[in-house]
């Protein structure tokens, strides 16, 4: 009787009522409830999973913006624009524009890293391109530390070009980015904030996730086939073959299998960790880039960028669940496991929020 009561309320009220948490996500289905715009250009979004939901701005609009996961409205919106002088930096005077990227919200919930794209200000040349190598120069940049209780860049790294995936591990132990024009991963301890280690990879290092024991990274390779295994104590390297083009990666809850999305073929494959082989695929639109999965391991969440889609697929059999049309050319995705809600980063100026 209680069920059929919040029913009747929740719909007499136009609001979408859903099952109760025990059911998995797979099952659900994906309502818009929230267009978020006002001056953003989001080239991606993320959770904190404690009530933050951060999206990076890039350099057309130069900023990070904060949002409340159950308000869904804005909390801060930070500015890219440091003086590089002020942390160590003095061949670089006056005031220097980032170009906000991606974002990794620390374990402890203290604070948020983000790369830029480039740099903008005396010293530094024209940002970079799609097309790149190590051979091409284009001038290294900073990932930037943001602080969750003043607002403030407090912290700022220099990494490689063009840096745009960045994780953190679970441990709180390490910092990567991911340099797209160097071909490299930068490792930067936390506890002394130094870089400690440059990994080579491929062309074109994207994606990026971490164990939840924190013992290994995972790095898609854009422009090649395969998906890096990083052994954070020893720092050696295993190439996973997943396909041409792997864009994103998210491993499952237990860690036992990986999702990565391949952006030529449009497609999401399911590679188990412990067979070391592919278990299944699926075709999810055309263009698959950013991906994210449900708390519970149930439902993956694919960007398709050229079908100016998002596919929710079950993690059970590759199947899709269903495929909504949030706006042109979607290009970030993340799942906010406490409101049980996805966020949509349109990089055409707005957020879309599905419960």
């Amino acid at each position: 009787m209680r069920r059929l009561i919040a029913v009747v309320m929740a719909l007499s009220v136009g609001i979408p009522y859903f099952a109760s948490a025990d059911v998995p996500s797979s099952q659900k289905q994906m309502v818009l409830v929230k267009t978020i715009t006002g001056g953003i250009s989001p080239k991606s979004v993320t959770s904190s999973g404690a009530g933050l939901i951060s999206a990076q701005n890039m350099m057309y609009t130069h900023s990070v913006t904060l949002y409340n996961t159950k308000t869904q409205k804005l909390v801060r919106r930070i500015s890219d624009s440091v003086k590089l002088s002020d942390f160590g930096y003095s061949q670089y005077s006056g005031t220097y524009k980032g170009s906000p990227v991606e974002g990794a919200f620390s374990p402890d919930g203290k604070y948020l890293y983000v790369t830029n794209y480039a740099m903008y200000g005396n010293g530094f040349g024209e940002e970079g391109t799609d097309v790149c190598s190590p051979a091409s120069d284009i001038d290294p940049s900073f990932a930037y530390r943001i602080n969750l209780t003043t607002f403030a860049i407090d912290a700022i790294y220099p990494v490689g070009s063009v840096p745009k995936g960045i994780a953190i591990s679970p441990d709180n132990k390490y910092l990567l980015v991911a340099n797209w024009c160097s071909y490299t991963v930068d490792v930067i301890s936390i506890a002394s904030q130094r870089r400690v280690k440059v990994l080579k990879l491929g062309a074109y290092p994207r994606g990026i996730v971490v164990s939840s024991d924190s013992k290994r990274a995972y790095v898609a390779e854009m422009g090649g086939i395969s998906v890096h295994e990083i052994n954070l104590a020893t720092f050696t390297q295993k190439k996973i073959p997943v396909g041409l083009n792997p864009r994103a990666v998210v491993l499952s809850p237990d860690n036992s299998k990986m999702y990565v999305t391949l952006n030529s073929a449009g497609k999401v494959i399911a590679w188990d960790l412990k067979k070391n082989k592919v278990i299944g695929s699926v075709k999810t639109g055309e263009g698959a880039r950013s991906l994210a999965i449900s708390s519970d391991g149930s439902a993956l969440f694919v960007v398709n960028y050229d079908s100016d889609t998002v596919a929710k697929v079950s993690t059970s059999d590759l199947s899709i669940i269903q495929t909504v049309n949030p706006c042109i050319h979607p290009i970030g995705i993340t799942y906010d496991a406490p409101t049980a809600t996805t966020w949509v980063a349109c990089y055409s100026g707005s957020i879309k929020i599905f419960q």
